[in-house]
């Protein structure tokens, strides 16, 4: 549930303070694409945030969220390693990988815990 309120927190948060938000992930000087794209993200956060919640009584439910939402962040992680490996991305903002990593990794030990 953590995950879930997390992730739905994180989703307002960018979505209301779009360019804050992007210049703590290393996009100093996003352009209007980035915004975007920044909070469409935000929508999807909040939208996993929300199927979490609504899981939170079915365990097997739960589970599938807990994993849709580590693919989505491991989905991420490849992203910003393809933008960092071909110099689209400035070298600061490399510092959400291992955050990314940390997301992939909690899922999917959640997600092992609830099978048991």
């Amino acid at each position: 549930m953590a995950i879930a309120a997390g992730r739905l927190g994180l989703g307002i948060a960018i979505c209301a303070f779009t360019r804050p938000a992007l210049k703590g992930l290393g996009f100093d000087d996003p352009d209007p694409g980035a915004v975007a794209l920044a909070r469409l993200a935000g929508g999807r956060d909040i939208a996993l945030g929300l199927h979490g919640l609504a899981a939170r009584d079915d365990r097997d439910r739960l589970t599938e969220a807990t994993l849709i939402a580590a693919a989505v962040d491991a989905g991420d992680g490849l992203a910003f390693t393809a933008a960092l490996a071909s110099g689209g991305l400035g070298r600061r903002a490399a510092i959400n990988l291992p955050l990314i990593g940390a997301a992939v990794g909690a899922g999917a030990l959640v997600a092992a815990r609830l099978k048991r």
